[in-house]
């Protein structure tokens, strides 16, 4: 096994230096170009001082140029660190405090919220900036340090390495239950071992054609990109503007003649329910994995169905347990719309545990929580060993055959087959699109807005391709007029739009119960009845 994620890319470049490596709207990079490049912005960022270790920001959307930046990031021995661009500045500030990064990579449409972050002299004074494109990005409070223009100067070799397979390879901030995202660490070795198993497993070649959907900030784009590198195969990037028109992802598929899908299951949904594909489409298509949310029965027929030459795989797994660490690959379309589909059975060198209250192991065919070890768990949280203490625990069965396991908050049962089914969560923690979103992050912006005395936030089934619905309850000052839709537009300023509710409740009071906590089983009763109001 490689010992550094970059290795994969070295490897294609020697071995087939002309093959196609990352695909985007008729633009192709080769390896051997992959390579050559993100050496040079290797040495350009240690010529600026990027020591090892030291933590570099993606702030782009997908792009060849992106993925440049990843693979040069890792040969420079640095941290990755991907950032949603379409978060709003505050959220970015907090991820930029929190892992102290010298460098911000830039890409196009990304330089008002870099304007925002740069008001702030403490960003201006600490981060530098690199863009990648071939003109250098502008701001009225920011410039550009460098562009892919200044990449000419510096040797196409690979620069020397320090790292090794089990440092940091990157950092996924994830929505936190205390207002404030948190990182995920995750190491070269755990992203390789989920990799090679699934090279294995899903039998990927240098002849495959692989997806890229999901954005670089979530952890799904991971095995997208290494996964592909691997196999020595192309990586087609999915145009995000494509996410929300099913027709137009449907063609892509069709005309990038792909031969693996992998997404979160409410794509797939929001597809089926425009009824995009055809019988017997995307003949090239020999793979649909999804991860992330359930995926409704239903959509998985309407997909079986029409693609008899496929096979589909559900894969689960939280970030903190590295991209997927179950999988179940459905034999046959299911005869029934209730019928339940599993998460399946462990993935190599992983272990599910099924425990009680107590930490001790649940009886056959009774529910309980879940747990996960192995080699796909994280280091921790970035920099806050509470936390990490806190979700990744000693193994109570002591010694081997490993040394923690990570409490998911998820609850599941083994079936009369032996395979491991989702019941649900444990904890506020939902998700929505495909996104993990902590209630308790939304309520803590709720309540922060001027005018609301108190609020509380619950999340109610969809019956749709979302999943989960944020719903938000609040209680305004006297004598003040808040509507859902201002609320809406302040919280549009410190949260991501996947985060926003979309269903509201004004209270004269929030219903508590005996112990004088908010009674959420109530707000749900509610939110699902006619007394919500919807917002978009």
């Amino acid at each position: 096994m490689i010992e550094l994620l970059q290795e994969y890319v070295a490897r294609q470049a020697e071995r087939r230096p002309e093959a196609v490596a990352v695909v985007l709207n008729g633009e192709r990079l080769s390896y051997g170009r992959l390579e050559s490049a993100a050496n040079q912005l290797a040495r350009l960022l240690q010529a600026a001082g990027c020591r090892r270790g030291d933590r570099v920001c993606l702030l782009t959307s997908k792009s060849i140029e992106a993925i440049v930046g990843i693979v040069g990031i890792y040969k420079a021995d640095c941290i990755y660190v991907p950032v949603d661009p379409s978060s709003p500045a505050p959220r970015v500030a907090k991820i930029l405090e929190s892992c102290e990064n010298r460098w911000i990579l830039a890409g196009d449409g990304v330089e008002p919220l870099l304007d925002a972050l740069f008001e702030a002299d403490r960003f201006r004074a600490a981060i530098s900036v690199g863009w990648l494109g071939r003109e250098r990005g502008k701001g009225a409070r920011f410039h550009s340090d460098f562009s892919l223009a200044d990449l000419s100067a510096y040797s196409t070799a690979p620069p020397d390495c320090a790292n090794r397979r089990h440092d940091a390879a990157h950092i996924l901030f994830t929505s936190g239950s205390t207002g404030a995202p948190k990182g995920v660490v995750i190491t070269h070795s755990s992203v390789a071992h989920f990799v090679e198993w699934a090279r294995r497993y899903f039998g990927t070649t240098s002849a495959d054609r692989m997806s890229a959907h999901p954005p670089l900030h979530f952890d799904l784009s991971v095995y997208d990109i290494f996964g592909t590198f691997a196999a020595g195969a192309q990586l087609h990037l999915v145009p995000p503007d494509l996410s929300i028109l099913p027709n137009k992802l449907a063609e892509f598929v069709r005309t990038s003649e792909l031969t693996q899908w992998f997404s979160v299951p409410s794509v797939l949904n929001y597809m089926a329910k425009f009824d995009v594909v055809r019988a017997n489409d995307f003949p090239t298509l020999r793979r649909v994995l999804w991860c992330g949310e359930v995926f409704p029965t239903p959509a998985l027929r309407y997909w079986m169905a029409r693609l008899p030459h496929a096979t589909f795989t559900n894969l689960y797994g939280p970030t903190e347990t590295t991209i997927a660490s179950s999988y179940y690959t459905v034999p046959r379309c299911p005869d029934d719309d209730r019928a339940a589909i599993p998460i399946g059975i462990a993935c190599e060198g992983e272990e599910l545990l099924l425990l009680d209250e107590h930490l001790g192991p649940t009886a056959l065919g009774e529910p309980g929580d879940l747990y996960i070890g192995g080699v796909g768990l994280s280091p921790g949280y970035w920099r806050d060993p509470e936390l990490t203490r806190a979700a990744f625990l000693p193994d109570p069965r002591g010694g081997e055959p490993m040394e923690r396991i990570y409490r998911t908050g998820d609850r599941a049962m083994v079936g009369d087959d032996g395979l491991l089914y989702f019941l649900g969560r444990t904890d506020s923690q939902i998700k929505s699109r495909g996104y993990r979103i902590e209630l308790g992050e939304v309520e803590t912006a709720l309540s922060a807005i001027e005018g609301v005395r108190e609020g509380a936030v619950v999340a109610i089934q969809s019956g749709g391709f979302e999943g989960m619905l944020i719903c938000a309850a609040y209680v305004g000052e006297p004598g003040r007029e808040v509507t859902p839709v201002t609320l809406r537009r302040e919280l549009g300023r410190t949260l991501p739009a996947y985060m926003l509710p979309s269903r509201w409740m004004v209270l004269g009071s929030l219903p508590r119960n005996a112990n004088g906590k908010i009674d959420r089983r109530r707000l749900k009763e509610a939110c699902e009845g006619d007394g919500a109001e919807a917002t978009r």
